[in-house]
């Protein structure tokens, strides 16, 4: 294993979610692909060379202009970790969206990514969310055949709690390398509910407890996808932690940005920030979170956690 085709030692990855066009099925365009083309671009001069994809995302479309990207510069497949997720399948007609994590399934979702991507190895593989009606059994000999024939490389899950990983770890050969959860300074289960246990506050969270020590604790890269809270905090807003944020940045000689990210790298589960905006100029932003250690004290992290949240810790 190279630490290129590693995830786990990437600080940052780059969600491509944004790429491709429309929502839809209408063909994406020269426009939307060279709008792929400078958003990668943005990333890989910040320092970021782990790209996160799922196959459902615009309808296939995201997978499908970096795959346009990567065939005009072919040398930069063998620069970077490329990530992707399956398992989820989308309204269609009259049939409602629904998860499919069945072995025949997860093979042709793989199939399908790999072409749209132009590349014929994927280097991680997502369980983008459980499927309840299909067995660990059935999603290890999918896993399984994938890796023997070389087409994925490592293989991990999407919002999945601690007790599911390890249910599924126990059928497989191979480690789960990553768990890609909601968190950010807006979405704030993950932490809190840790501080939250026998408190009445607690019925409210439906975080599933001990899922982030067990992640840390195996080896699993906890990655953040919507890790800049929509812009909820670095777009100037006035509110208690926008201010803040702000002020902090000022001092830091940073941005906004950044101190979101910090504020999840602190922690001591070494959480990797999924950039999820398509504007170069807030990929760019993000800098310094990929090249700096973060620069929060202890009380500047709490103080950023209690305004965000309205309310004194309990």
């Amino acid at each position: 294993m190279t630490a290129q085709s590693d995830v786990r030692t990437h600080r940052l990855l780059y969600g491509c979610m944004g790429l491709g066009g429309t929502w839809d099925t209408t063909p994406y365009t020269a426009a939307d692909i060279a709008h792929a083309e400078a958003s990668v671009e943005a990333a890989l001069a910040v320092g970021i060379t782990a790209f996160d994809h799922a196959d459902i995302y615009r309808h296939g479309k995201s997978e499908a202009v970096f795959g346009e990207v990567l065939a005009r510069a072919p040398e930069l497949r063998g620069r970077i970790l490329l990530q992707t997720k399956c398992g989820i399948r989308l309204t269609d007609g009259e049939r409602p969206g629904l998860y499919d994590l069945r072995e025949a399934s997860i093979v042709r979702r793989v199939e399908e990514s790999l072409t749209r991507l132009r590349t014929d190895v994927i280097d991680v593989l997502l369980l983008h969310r459980p499927d309840p009606l299909t067995g660990p059994d059935e999603i290890a000999k999918a896993l399984a055949s994938l890796h023997g024939q070389g087409l994925v490389r490592h293989f991990g899950v999407s919002n999945m709690s601690a007790a599911q990983i390890a249910h599924l770890q126990a059928h497989l050969d191979v480690p789960l390398v990553a768990n890609q959860l909601e968190m950010s300074l807006g979405s704030r289960d993950w932490v809190e509910s840790g501080v939250l246990l026998n408190t009445p506050a607690a019925t409210g969270n439906g975080f599933p407890h001990g899922t982030i020590e067990y992640c840390a604790a195996n080896g699993l890269q906890l990655q953040a996808w919507g890790s800049l809270a929509q812009g909820r905090y670095s777009g100037g807003q006035d509110s208690p932690a926008g201010r803040l944020v702000t002020g902090l940045a000022e001092r830091k000689q940073t941005t906004p940005e950044t101190i979101l990210l910090w504020w999840l790298q602190r922690h001591p589960a070494r959480i990797a920030p999924v950039i999820g905006t398509s504007r170069p100029e807030r990929i760019l932003a993000c800098r310094d979170a990929a090249h700096r250690e973060p620069d929060l004290t202890h009380e500047e992290w709490y103080e950023l956690w209690v305004a965000a949240r309205g309310e004194p810790l309990p």
